[in-house]
């Protein structure tokens, strides 16, 4: 592409892994349910227990590896993770050839792939700003995240034709094998990384544990950024299967409406709001356009408790998803690369992962409690108080006073 800006065969590599795990990911995206559903005859208890458990049990155990990623190298770690992820997902193809697989295997898996899906992406994050100039970084995750909204639009059509034509296993087979590719790609990059250096002793203490938590909540940016991800992704999410018994069971909508109502609408606004980011903070700064674009993903969701039958319901939940995703690819990116420039380089590890903790913990906990709340009152009820609340999700956004407090002064640099 004409005017398109290198940053270097090294991040081509770093890029294509990570496209060919996310386009894995999207083609066995929701997998575990069909499997539980189709194979294991599952109820909806068990499939929400499944993926709440999973996500909730991942970050748990994902608590200690802040501080294990931190002092080591950051591409032996990524590599290790892509092949445990892989590893993983393969035993749930030969448990099921077999006859042998159960719902606890699908369990205990789910929670290895989440961990190891948090220790990934702090070394990933780590290693990224080390990789790439400061100048850089915003291009970086503005491509990392075009890539996720692209996976995410064709990823799952595609995975559900797999499943249709080859049976429930193939995408699970599919998304193992992408992580054994993004593994290869991640030792083609080459180069070497020094060994980081542990202060404080050699061995891993209990208050290591929290250190990235008490880096952020002492950071005048990075804490409201943290409190602001955990209420506006906790709220989200919490309303999305909500969402789904509202259309699909009150409303009537078809799986195929309701399907392209939300995953092509959806798609099409990340990777639109993704390719917006960067030529936006160049003209008006990039503090200004995520506070900007942080307050309107929050003005979205409230019009999804107005949602009617028909055509006009449709277009409404197409509407309002399409500008919801838009504005959340502008902002990722930008929140993505605030984050790197606000963490010393030592801290990048366990400050990512205390936030993927943190963030995974509020999704799985306001999506339970949604349920109940929705078993209280109703579907729509939910979503209209998830909605009013997202509203005041802005007030926790940093002010323009803090903004550039606390930037590390520059990144490390990687030698050749």
């Amino acid at each position: 592409m004409a005017g398109r800006r290198a940053l270097g065969r090294r991040f081509g590599w770093l890029w294509a892994s990570f496209a060919v795990s996310s386009y894995g990911t999207g083609l066995g995206f929701g997998a575990f349910s069909f499997m539980a559903i189709l194979v294991l005859h599952s109820g909806p208890t068990q499939v929400a227990v499944l993926a709440a458990s999973g996500r909730a049990v991942g970050a748990l155990v994902a608590v200690p590896l802040g501080p294990w990623v931190e002092f080591r190298r950051k591409r032996p770690v990524m590599i290790a993770m892509d092949l445990t992820r892989f590893g993983a997902l393969l035993t749930v193809p030969v448990a099921f050839a077999f006859g042998l697989l159960t719902f606890a295997q699908l369990l205990v898996v789910s929670v290895v792939v989440a961990a190891a899906n948090i220790a990934f992406n702090a070394a990933s994050g780590s290693y990224l700003k080390a990789l790439v100039p400061r100048e850089d970084l915003l291009v970086a995750n503005s491509r990392f995240e075009s890539t996720t909204w692209t996976s995410t639009m064709l990823g799952p059509p595609l995975g559900g034709v797999a499943i249709g034509l080859f049976g429930p296993v193939t995408t699970v087979v599919a998304d193992a094998v992408s992580y054994l590719l993004s593994a290869l790609g991640i030792r083609a990059i080459g180069g070497t990384e020094p060994r980081p250096e542990r202060g404080g002793g050699p061995r891993l203490r209990a208050g290591d544990l929290l250190d990235g938590w008490r880096y952020i909540l002492a950071h005048p940016t990075l804490r409201p950024l943290l409190f602001n991800a955990m209420t506006v992704n906790g709220l989200i999410m919490a309303a999305e299967p909500l969402l789904a018994v509202l259309l699909l069971g009150h409303l009537g909508f078809s799986p195929w409406q309701y399907a392209l109502a939300l995953a092509a609408s959806s798609g099409a606004g990340g990777f639109v709001g993704s390719r917006l980011a960067r030529p936006l903070a160049a003209r008006f700064g990039q503090r200004r356009v995520m506070l900007v674009s942080g307050v309107l993903r929050a003005c979205w969701p409230i019009g999804l408790a107005f949602v009617r039958p028909g055509l006009p319901g449709m277009l409404l939940v197409t509407g309002v998803q399409l500008g919801l995703v838009t504005c959340i690819g502008v902002f990722n990116p930008l929140l993505a690369t605030a984050r790197l420039e606000h963490t010393a380089p030592d801290r990048v590890a366990r400050t990512l992962t205390a936030w993927s903790v943190s963030t995974s913990a509020a999704i799985a906990t306001l999506t339970a409690v949604w349920g109940l709340l929705a078993a209280a009152t109703t579907p729509r009820t939910a979503i209209a108080i998830a909605g009013v609340l997202l509203l005041a999700s802005p007030l926790l956004l940093p002010r323009g006073e803090h903004a550039e407090q606390g930037r590390d002064p520059s990144p490390s640099t990687l030698s050749a």
